[in-house]
């Protein structure tokens, strides 16, 4: 037992120093940081001698890793939102009118006229002109319908039809409502998601909670409003065709028509079609640029199909206005020139190079598919996670010299042995989490500060152990590999019923009970290995160098 090859002690010492090493940023935290983000602006082409200044801060050539502290100690902003799904059910049901009206039309001697009513928000009403052609209408209607798109609705068809005297009314089927929920809140995380990464900030939390709701917290970023302004926005871009424009807000609007005010020019208003002829969800890029006279504007482009229906449309209606609306306001609604088939374009509008940069961050993160209602926001200043910061390093520091303070008062010499791998285990803690990314949050402290505790525990089996084949006349080198072996079943007995219940932790858990989980964890798998392999190694070392004949524990 006490013989340890060569390269297993090597092993373990380049371990133990590679974790120091990786732990050694998290020591000159906000040095490290600011040269991080000035690396990083660097690369993004913010060169200036201010930067290099930052930059140099940090040798590059050590790690510069640092363990990413959560919202409860660096301050930032906590939002819960809704998703109003009910959005979607109305845009799908208009955007349905174009394709059962062109499916109708070749039926008029049958059906008669067909004419879209005023209908609710879940429901699409059309009037046929004859009665007695409802038979075949209903016919072709429900053969639009569609299989739904999601395991909830196996079997199922997307819209449901049924007759109101004269009217064909067109719902969407339980089936499918429940699979554009889900959707619809998959699609809003990622583009939350997107939006934030975009912004660059560091380690945020953004999952769902429930059916319909979005749980979105941000270390560092100033206030809740300030996220809200960033998540917040819609950003649904539509290419409309243009019914007419007018001065007045109470101009008519025919059924499959809506009423859309001028964002630059006030008190004039646009009548366009419901129905988009391409949306945002068809691009592929957008950009900041400049016009032809310098002023800044968005540039953007379509992907194949968005590009195909674009150059169609331009095609069939030079001389048309076509409008560009953003969130039902139209920011420029340009007379078509001529045929444009490359599938790419440019808005222009009243645009700041701050607003048209904004603009293209948020088309290229992609529309949210519905608003968000904000339930709750919080804003957490960097105070009280400085506070946090303090009590926690209080609670450490306590744990510690009481630790090791235990351990040197009841085994001497050995203790000692056992405090040098605590200091290692918690160096290998920060540098596994400095490595893989993790949060610190406020219960992550509280994870560490147990893993401080437990991490002497194996080591007191250990030395209890030694001490009971002490007491039967063994020799010190005989007593102290009996104890190493016949302790490890119990260590490895306690340690892993406790990383199980940290993995369960992790996986049904979120936030701070996530936070203490990682680091629960890590302190487990780390204090294994420094009490085995470290304390280990330690105790040979001594033992070869001063061969005891007694040994006292």
């Amino acid at each position: 037992m006490l013989q340890i090859d060569s390269w297993k002690r090597a092993l373990i010492w380049l371990v133990c120093l590679t974790g120091v090493i990786l732990a050694l940023p998290n020591v000159f935290y906000t040095r490290v940081e600011q040269a991080n983000d000035a690396r990083a602006a660097i690369e993004k082409g913010i060169d200036t001698p201010e930067m290099r200044e930052k930059a140099a801060l940090w040798p590059a050539w050590l790690p510069s890793d640092l363990v990413n502290l959560g919202l409860d100690l660096r301050g930032g902003a906590h939002l819960l939102a809704e998703v109003k799904v009910e959005d979607v059910y109305k845009a799908r049901l208009e955007a349905m009118w174009p394709e059962i009206r062109d499916a109708l039309r070749p039926e008029r001697a049958t059906i008669g006229t067909v004419r879209l009513l005023p209908s609710p928000p879940e429901e699409l009403r059309i009037r046929i002109g004859k009665p007695e052609g409802m038979k075949r209408a209903l016919e072709i209607v429900r053969g639009l319908a569609r299989p739904v798109q999601g395991l909830t609705g196996v079997g199922a068809k997307d819209i449901e039809v049924r007759i109101d005297g004269d009217t064909i009314v067109i719902t969407l089927s339980e089936a499918e409502k429940q699979a554009t929920d889900d959707r619809t809140v998959r699609q809003a995380l990622e583009i939350v998601r997107r939006r934030i990464d975009e912004v660059g900030t560091r380690e945020p939390t953004i999952q769902r909670q429930g059916a319909r709701r979005i749980l979105i917290e941000v270390p560092g970023i100033g206030s809740a409003a300030e996220l809200k302004a960033i998540i917040g926005t819609t950003a649904r871009l539509t290419f409309n065709p243009v019914i007419t424009r007018s001065n007045s807000p109470n101009v008519r609007a025919e059924p499959g028509q809506k009423v859309v005010p001028s964002l630059d020019e006030e008190g004039v208003y646009y009548v366009i079609e419901a129905a988009p002829v391409v949306t945002g969800e068809d691009l592929v890029d957008a950009q900041p640029s400049f016009d032809q006279n310098g002023r800044p504007a968005v540039s953007f482009r379509f992907d194949t199909t968005g590009a195909r229906r674009f150059g169609d449309y331009t095609r069939d209606n030079i001389g048309s206005p076509f409008a560009i609306v953003l969130d039902d306001e139209v920011i420029s609604a340009p007379v078509i020139q001529s045929h444009i088939p490359g599938g790419s374009g440019i808005i222009t509008g009243n645009f700041t190079i701050e607003s048209s940069t904004k603009l293209a961050v948020l088309l290229r993160a992609g529309a949210l598919p519905a608003g968000l209602e904000f339930l709750e926001e919080r804003t957490i200043g960097p105070e009280l996670g400085q506070d946090s910061i303090e009590a926690g390093k209080i609670a450490t520091v306590v744990a510690f010299v009481a630790v090791i303070a235990f351990m040197v008062l009841s085994y001497g010499l050995f203790g000692i042995f056992a405090n040098v791998a605590l200091v290692l285990n918690v160096a290998l803690v920060f540098g596994m989490l400095s490595v893989i990314g993790g949060t610190l949050t406020l219960p992550g402290i509280a994870g560490i500060v147990l893993t401080v505790g437990m991490a002497v525990d194996a080591n007191v089996l250990i030395f209890e152990r030694i001490r009971e084949e002490l007491k039967t006349a063994r020799g010190p080198a005989r007593a102290i590999e009996l104890g190493f072996e016949k302790a490890l079943s119990a260590i490895l007995d306690a340690n892993i019923t406790t990383l199980i219940t940290a993995v369960i932790l992790f996986a049904m858990g979120s936030g701070p009970v996530r936070g203490f989980a990682i680091t629960l964890g890590l302190g487990i798998i780390t204090s294994v290995f420094t009490a085995i392999f470290v304390t280990r190694l330690l105790i040979a070392m001594w033992f070869e160098r001063r061969r005891p004949k007694t040994i006292e524990v």
